[in-house]
């Protein structure tokens, strides 16, 4: 096994130690839109370019990845590949696995098969069927069960898949020789191709219409288009026979079966392999090339957010040398990626409104830092800060709506700015860590230093039994928090988010208010697969608090109840079928740390306010602050009258 490095105050360390996060990753639909995850966290590669790689400048820039340009094949393995990934996951896997539903799995690997809705989930396919058919073999198979299987089912359905695909070749193929009448090369290359999470339209008329379409093109744009043409017709129609469907098969498998298991994980093959990482909670994201695009029967059309010198509106038919017809999500995602920042510029080829061929640019409009999009896209985007006025002094309210990577360095900034502001005196800090799904646990850490600095913090537990405890950094003086601080939380409050606060309440350095929280106590890291095929991103250890208490399927209970308002409160990590295990860990706090909470060397205890408070921008934070300096059996009794 091959570990990648992990981010350590914002640098990349040398390899032989593990990415590791914790947070609450949103599922993948079968056709998302090419837009940046919401609340998603990453890691960057240590590891050489792929074949094909593009690469970037600095090699010292911790926001550098090596991935590789996508070959827009469909990914696929051989058996003894998916198998030895299934085994690697089932042994690393924090906790033993519950046994695998084969209805359940077989469905994932159907949608996971299909990034178009042509091969397997569309309502026509008969695909769909022979899975769940076969489901109980293939899942078999993968497991190595029953001795000298060699993924016959994969074959099985790889030939099933051949004479479909056949089938919808040949509709597409009729309807690019017979395009609709009158419609323009614009409106053919710009028309979106495919649904959504559902798939309602039958495969031969999806068929049809990218015939349609990529028909027009021919017609309109003659040898400028047959590149792409070509392209997109191989890529949804690949010329496969069984064996060569077979690999694709158990990719898919294998994709379907990591988070059948393992709810916090995936794995994904190289050419796909950022979409395990949460790129946008690194400290500084890749490089984007837009905000939304959508895929077309003849590329990706930019929707909105596009980088010089791309437009809105463009349709990308090539980036780095590469057709961008019929890619999946992920390649297209990945592409976006790796073209964005290489060393020399990549070139694009568009079609744009107005043009009546497509144009060649270079992506060099702009430099690189002011493409980067999302949240470190420039230094002025900090964590946002309310300050109000706390009895005769203020409190500011930090809302933190993720955890990254350099989350200890954001506080930082926002605590030393308000301190230096002139006026009333800064009497207190609040996280706002509500919504939070989590992220880094270094950033998690780095942020406890300026609060508990040098504290033991959360003991790790292996499947072997084995702990790991790290320590919170020791920042200098200038930097730390020695005075009152609390904690917002809610039932979305979910793993690095719920490290700070039960960090923090465990030191009794200071209250979490709130609702009981999401209940994530587990960690993930991202590990080269042992086929040497993909990444893995895996469920490896559980988490406790300092002093032992469990976070997982439990939550953190808040030491003073406020009711804030969520979606749905009983969305929870207990409820997540095949969530890890709860586990209590040691008692791991310092006692001479745990001793300046009780001697007084930290001001933990909230000034009472007198009423003084506010005003703020969300009425909630000021009635959550307005039982801060009030006994804490008190402010229980005034939040469940107030709330309940």
């Amino acid at each position: 096994m091959v570990r990648r490095g992990f981010w350590v105050g914002g640098s990349l360390m040398a390899v032989g130690t593990a990415l590791l996060w914790s947070f609450r990753p949103a599922p993948v639909p079968l056709a998302a839109t090419l837009a940046p995850a919401a609340g998603t966290g990453s890691a960057a590669e240590d590891h050489p370019p792929g074949p094909g790689a593009a690469t970037a400048p600095g090699a010292d820039d911790p926001r550098v990845h090596a991935f590789r340009l996508p070959t827009g094949d469909a990914p696929g393995l051989a058996c003894e590949e998916a198998r030895a990934v299934v085994a690697q996951t089932r042994g690393q896997l924090a906790y033993a696995p519950d046994p695998v539903d084969s209805r359940a799995f077989a469905d994932a690997a159907a949608d996971w098969l299909d990034p178009y809705g042509l091969w397997s989930v569309a309502p026509d396919s008969p695909v769909a069927d022979a899975f769940d058919a076969r489901a109980a073999e293939l899942l078999a198979d993968l497991e190595s069960r029953g001795g000298g299987r060699d993924c016959s089912a994969a074959r099985a359905l790889g030939a099933d898949l051949v004479t479909w695909v056949d089938e919808l070749r040949a509709v597409f193929d009729a309807a690019r020789a017979d395009p609709t009448p009158g419609e323009d090369a614009e409106n053919a290359a710009s028309a979106i191709a495919f649904e959504g999470a559902t798939v309602t339209r039958p495969a031969r008329a999806l068929a049809a219409t990218l015939g349609r379409h990529i028909g027009a093109l021919d017609r309109e744009l003659g040898a400028a288009a047959q590149s792409y043409a070509d392209a997109a017709r191989a890529r949804y129609f690949p010329a496969l026979g069984a064996e060569g469907w077979g690999r694709v098969v158990l990719a898919a498998a294998v994709r379907a079966y990591v988070p059948t298991i393992d709810p916090h994980g995936a794995w994904a093959p190289l050419d796909e392999e950022s979409s395990v990482y949460e790129v946008d909670l690194e400290a500084r994201p890749p490089s984007r090339l837009w905000d939304k695009a959508e895929r077309t029967a003849i590329g990706v059309r930019i929707e909105a957010g596009a980088a010089p010198p791309l437009a809105d509106g463009d349709v990308v038919l090539s980036l780095a040398g590469v057709p961008t017809a019929g890619l999946s999500f992920e390649q297209t995602e990945q592409l976006g990626y790796a073209a964005s920042d290489a060393r020399p510029p990549a070139q694009a080829v568009v079609l744009r409104a107005g043009e009546k061929l497509p144009i060649t640019t270079w992506l060099d409009g702009a430099p690189a830092e002011t493409r980067a999009s999302g949240p470190a896209a420039d230094d002025d985007d900090d964590l946002p800060v309310e300050r109000v006025e706390y009895g005769d002094g203020d409190a500011i309210v930090v809302a933190i709506h993720d955890v990254r990577d350099d989350l200890g360095d954001e506080l930082t900034r926002a605590i030393l700015r308000a301190r230096e502001q002139e006026g009333r005196p800064l009497d207190g800090v609040v996280l706002d860590l509500r919504g939070n799904g989590g992220g880094s646990t270094d950033g998690a850490i780095d942020a406890l230093g300026l609060f508990i600095p040098g504290a033991p913090l959360f003991p790790m537990k292996r499947r072997d039994g084995s702990l790991e405890t790290d320590r919170a950094p020791e920042p200098p003086a200038v930097d730390r928090w020695r005075g009152p601080v609390a904690t917002l939380v809610d039932a979305d409050t979910a793993s690095a988010a719920e490290m700070i606060a039960g960090a923090l309440t465990a030191y009794r350095r200071g209250p979490v208010v709130g609702s009981q929280t999401f209940g994530k106590g587990c960690a993930q890291e991202y590990l080269d697969d042992d086929a040497h095929a993909g990444v893995l991103r895996l469920t490896t250890l559980l988490y406790a608090l300092p002093d032992g208490s469990p976070v997982q399927r439990v939550g953190l209970a808040p030491t003073v109840k406020y009711p804030f308002p969520v979606a749905d409160a009983d969305d929870r990590e207990a409820t997540l079928p095949h969530a890890p295990p709860s586990w209590r860990g040691p008692d791991v706090r310092d006692r001479t740390v745990l001793a300046r909470a009780d001697d007084g060397t930290w001001a933990v205890t909230w000034p009472n306010a007198a009423g003084n408070i506010g005003p703020c921008k969300d009425a909630d934070v000021c009635r959550a602050l307005r039982l801060l300096g009030a006994p804490v059996a008190t402010a229980r009794r005034t939040a469940t009258t107030k709330g309940r």
